[in-house]
């Protein structure tokens, strides 16, 4: 057993507002550089949508992850490698072009004060930040921010690709109200394709905490990792010719400070903290079929309190203070303990370290099946417009109504977060609406101790377990929901005097020892 520790991150969807102030963080902080205004370290995302860069999920365009081929026992690369890449070395047809993120501009605001008198009003002209020159803007990182782009962007959402026509069109005709929002950034992944990729080995995962970074002195621009990255979250600096990604704001951590994108989010859905895995079981988990894709991946990772565990973090290195940040690590608790978090998209085989709480979304309406011709005749003119198949209704005998029959498919939930499996997203939806009839039971105590205790059950948790969940979700101080591990400056600089007398090094690249006041 190699235990090994990785600092890991959890977004709660439910929680999530759409306000982006997280993106505007992280872009005044890292991405505010010339050759990086397209860069969007953390973005949100409407779904459904195509997202940005424009239909990343798709890897048939962009080739990115790992793929296991039929009747092989390991995965490989899926356009990336030493044989694609060589081949591709020189010309790679999958990279995103800038248009499928969008060409950064800025407003050529002189044209408003510096303008002379004249009768018409004069306007800032849009100008591209990459050529310098006047241009028509024609998307945006967030340009189908809340559906306003649904025609061009929704509808072509990859996940919507298995549904039903009929769940398909409900969705639609309801836009205004079945979207949800998708915070994403670097997954910092186990098995990460980026790493894999890159033909100069620039790019690599930090052995104390399980940052993915990219030494820059070391980058040779082969955007390998831009092809191999399935979420599309690694860049190419048009202006240094390196590579780029989320650093996890790293100097934060090691400081002790939560993320710049987590420590601005007003909906507080952000949670970090370490958890410990067994690196031996990466490449089995990676290659297991895709339907035991979730499970394996739940089950690599270790209970931190396990005396076995704890022996072999240490045997391997691990801090005390790392193991107790697991311990009480937030993340482990949705993930593990509650079973209320999935990794987002594991069929693409990297393994991703962030994890999302499924949104139940708005409880009291559903889609339900119209019984006869003369119940739709009672619709509005504007309603007749919807298939003759579905009724949306908002009057259920119930409070609450079904998880089956939620007005967001769970098929669509499932082909993001469970690699199609629909059991696996009902199991949560059920939980969280479990929790919420608990705590109704609780402040208000309309609903019977029968009911209560009944939805509690079924949804395979205690009173106890509930209260811990909506304290964790909706009361939570800001060392509840991040728990970081002090940084050990003193195993680095041992490390470096270690390394200092080996001919032509002094440890982590350096070609001089530095001093300790550094």
């Amino acid at each position: 057993m190699d235990v090994r520790s990785q600092v890991s991150m959890l977004f709660h969807l439910d929680k999530c507002i759409g306000c982006h102030t997280c993106s505007i963080a992280c872009k005044n902080i890292w991405t505010d550089r010339k050759g990086a205004e397209y860069m969007w370290w953390n973005n949100v995302e409407t779904k459904p949508g195509t997202g940005y860069p424009t239909k990343w999920e798709d890897q048939d365009i962009y080739k990115g992850g790992w793929e296991k081929k039929e009747g092989a026992g390991a995965i490989e690369l899926k356009g990336a490698g030493k044989f694609k890449g060589l081949k591709n070395i020189f010309h790679n047809p999958h990279l995103p072009i800038m248009d499928d993120y969008y060409e950064p501009w800025t407003y050529k605001y002189s044209n408003l004060i510096e303008s002379p008198a004249q009768d018409d009003q004069p306007t800032a002209r849009p100008v591209s930040l990459v050529t310098g020159k006047p241009i028509d803007i024609k998307a945006g990182p967030n340009w189908d921010d809340d559906l306003s782009g649904s025609p061009d962007y929704a509808r072509k959402d990859p996940n919507l690709e298995n549904l039903s026509p009929a769940e398909r069109d409900a969705m639609f005709q309801l836009e205004q109200m079945a979207f949800f929002y998708l915070p994403r950034i670097c997954n910092h992944c186990l098995n990460p394709a980026c790493v894999a990729s890159c033909p100069s080995g620039a790019i690599y995962k930090r052995g104390e905490d399980g940052i993915v970074l990219i030494n820059q002195k070391v980058c040779r621009a082969w955007r390998m990792c831009i092809t191999a990255c399935p979420y599309k979250k690694t860049y190419y600096n048009w202006s240094t010719g390196k590579s780029e990604k989320c650093i996890l704001c790293y100097p934060r951590l090691e400081a002790g400070v939560a993320p710049a994108c987590m420590h601005s989010c007003v909906g507080r859905i952000r949670y970090l903290g370490v958890m410990l895995y067994d690196a031996d079981k990466i490449e089995e988990v990676a290659s297991a079929d895709e339907k035991n894709l979730v499970d394996s991946q739940l089950d690599i990772i270790l209970d931190p309190n396990d005396p076995e565990v704890i022996e072999a973090a240490k045997a391997n290195g691990i801090a005390d203070s790392t193991i107790h940040s697991a311990q009480y690590s937030p993340v482990y608790k949705f993930v593990k303990e509650w079973g209320l978090a999935l990794p987002l998209h594991p069929e693409f085989r990297t393994l991703p370290m962030l994890f999302y709480v499924p949104p139940l979304l708005p409880v009291m309406a559903s889609l339900s099946t119209v019984k006869n011709k003369a119940q739709n005749d009672k619709l509005d003119p504007i309603a007749k417009k919807w298939d003759d198949d579905w009724l949306y209704d908002t009057s259920t005998d119930e409070l609450w109504g079904t998880i089956d029959d939620a007005r967001f498919p769970l098929q669509y939930m499932a082909n993001l977060f469970s690699a199609g499996d629909t059991e696996k997203v009902s199991i949560i939806l059920k939980k969280m609406m479990a929790v919420r009839i608990h705590r109704r039971g609780v402040t208000v105590g309309d609903l019977g101790d029968e009911k209560v205790n009944g939805a509690l059950s079924d949804a395979g948790l205690t009173a106890e377990e509930a209260d811990a969940i909506y304290y964790l979700t909706s009361l939570a101080k800001f060392d509840d929901r991040f728990v970081i591990p002090p940084a050990h400056r003193e195993q680095a600089i041992e490390m470096l005097e270690d390394t200092a007398d080996v001919k032509g090094s002094s440890g982590f690249g350096f070609t001089e020892r530095p001093s300790r006041g550094i």
